[in-house]
């Protein structure tokens, strides 16, 4: 069996829409089992990182696992999940662990993962750049006014879909050979965030504007969505050092799938209504 944290989120809820389509038997952990909605034959399981006592049972018959850790949580899951026999563990990550300005972003990851290797757990590491769904947080202000208001709008990246993410960690639970591997992934394409409006307009079929945004209002933002003061400044000293940048392209999404990336494009075009 394999147990999925973070089911809900964007790339959990895409591990487990693969695992099923791969016929495999999962579980979920939710904090609220009774309010969760999750496809057919799936066990959802109350269990919460930050309650160490909840996860026995979540654990208890499962073999592999992927992880989407709560930062300073993670040590009672691997305590946990050593005493049940996990095999294997594939970690949620982040390209800032290996990213000179990754800051407290990439200590916070960094973290966890010597967590997980001191553990002795078979383990990989999903270490992906920028998620194409963070652009969701324009939504709102494309529906209602068409305008894209951002900081470092120079800035280049080469962003990766979600599910790109969760293809990488279902073929590490499901194959061999990914013990011990630490996978950095990107998309397949450089954009700036500039052309990343553009080809949302050009896949809505409207006319967007972007607007650079200073940097105080973005960083003030961030902490008004309760984002920590240090991991906020991160990120913004990350978008900075991406300006005018030509990113390295991973090739471990080909590698490991044996298909492309999927483009920007694609991802607009499958999130679509949400910006309408």
């Amino acid at each position: 069996m394999i147990l999925v944290t973070g089911a809900t989120g964007n790339v959990g809820r895409n591990v487990l829409a693969q695992l099923l389509d791969a016929g495999e038997t999962v579980r979920v952990t939710s904090r609220n089992p009774a309010g969760a909605e999750f496809p057919s034959g799936v066990e959802v399981v109350r269990a919460d990182l930050t309650e160490p006592a909840t996860l026995p049972a979540a654990l208890n018959g499962v073999d592999r696992a992927f992880l989407f850790p709560t930062p300073g949580h993670a040590g009672g899951f691997l305590d946990a999940a050593t005493a049940a026999g996990l095999e294997r563990v594939v970690l949620l990550s982040a390209a800032a662990v290996s990213d000179q300005d990754g800051g407290a972003l990439g200590d916070r990851h960094a973290a966890v993962e010597q967590a997980v290797t001191a553990s002795g757990l078979a383990w990989t590491f999903l270490r992906p750049g920028p998620f194409m769904v963070n652009d969701l947080r324009w939504a709102p202000a494309i529906r209602a006014t068409g305008v894209v208001r951002a900081p470092y709008g120079r800035a280049v990246s080469a962003p990766i879909d979600e599910r790109d993410i969760a293809a990488v960690a279902v073929h590490a639970l499901l194959e061999d050979g990914h013990e011990g591997r630490a996978y950095e992934l990107t998309g397949g394409e450089p954009l700036s965030t500039q052309e990343r409006v553009r080809i949302l307009g050009d896949v809505l079929g409207r006319e967007l504007t972007f607007q650079e945004q200073p940097t105080e209002e973005a960083r003030q933002e961030l902490l008004d969505s309760h984002v920590p003061v240090e991991v906020a400044n991160a990120v913004l000293a990350l978008f900075a050092a991406m300006v005018d940048a030509t990113p390295e392209l991973s090739p471990w999404v080909r590698e490991v799938t044996g298909r492309a990336p999927l483009g920007y494009a694609d991802w607009a075009a499958n999130r679509a209504a949400d910006f309408r």
